[in-house]
């Protein structure tokens, strides 16, 4: 557990709990505005997957820090400190064939089946905000082995009982919030676990749609070490940059 003294954060909670989810010698990919993932990458290769394949934006394979990786986690030390060069075009082609373990996605609205629509919100010709597409959403959700979304807000205009526009769906496997991890199977999305900084209630009063799960289960606090190893992969706190 974390030291007494030391006040629980969710950042600390949900970078521990993505950091968790990854195994070793998975490949897994983060892209732009993804300092949170790309910060649990670099734990779960310091903790416990040392041969775990980082895959990112500006191309860089396992880079040795991230430290100055601070403009949208696409920062230059993530090519300039890596192991070799892999284009982000061949990502793609990558995740087509089959190899590509884990990709960290984004979306602004989620339903209770599995859809993702980061495209508009409203009527999709009428819209009352044009969002940014599905660009990499679209391919990777769909090819990638394992992909895992993850949202700094949790409300009920964001988990919705239907999206205003399907982006993509289907082949999702986790959604972290600062309220709880959600888990795709059976054609739904399950409550997997609740953050130890909340409750049940809360999260029903925050989502909108009827919550399903088998049983109430919490995500675990971050351990001492890995709290001591994130200050010293992340001394920037740019896990945080999104809160």
């Amino acid at each position: 557990m974390i030291p007494r003294n030391e006040k629980v954060r969710i950042s600390d909670i949900m970078t521990c709990a993505i950091s968790n989810m990854l195994k070793e010698g998975e490949t897994v990919f983060h892209g732009v505005s993804s300092h949170l993932p790309m910060v649990a990458i670099q734990l779960a290769k310091s903790m416990h997957a040392p041969n775990l394949v980082h895959l990112n934006i500006p191309g860089g394979v396992n880079p040795t820090s991230i430290r100055k990786a601070w403009y949208s986690s696409a920062g230059a030390d993530l090519v300039s400190g890596a192991e070799s060069y892999f284009p982000l075009e061949q990502i793609f082609d990558l995740s087509m064939r089959e190899k590509l373990d884990v990709a960290f996605l984004g979306g602004v609205q989620f339903d209770l089946n599995g859809n993702v629509n980061a495209s508009v919100i409203g009527d999709y010709h009428q819209p009352k905000v044009r969002l940014p597409g599905g660009a990499g959403s679209a391919v990777l959700i769909p090819t990638a082995k394992k992909a895992i979304i993850w949202r700094t807000k949790h409300d009920k205009r964001t988990f919705v009982e239907k999206v205003d526009f399907v982006t993509t769906n289907g082949n999702l496997w986790k959604i972290i919030t600062p309220l709880c991890i959600f888990e795709f199977r059976h054609g739904k999305l399950y409550l997997d676990s609740i953050h130890p900084t909340t409750n049940l209630e809360e999260v029903q009063e925050h989502t909108g749609f009827k919550l399903v799960y088998d049983q109430i289960k919490y995500t675990p606090l971050p351990t001492e070490k890995e709290i001591e190893m994130l200050k010293k992969i992340d001394p920037m706190d740019y896990r945080s940059i999104e809160f």
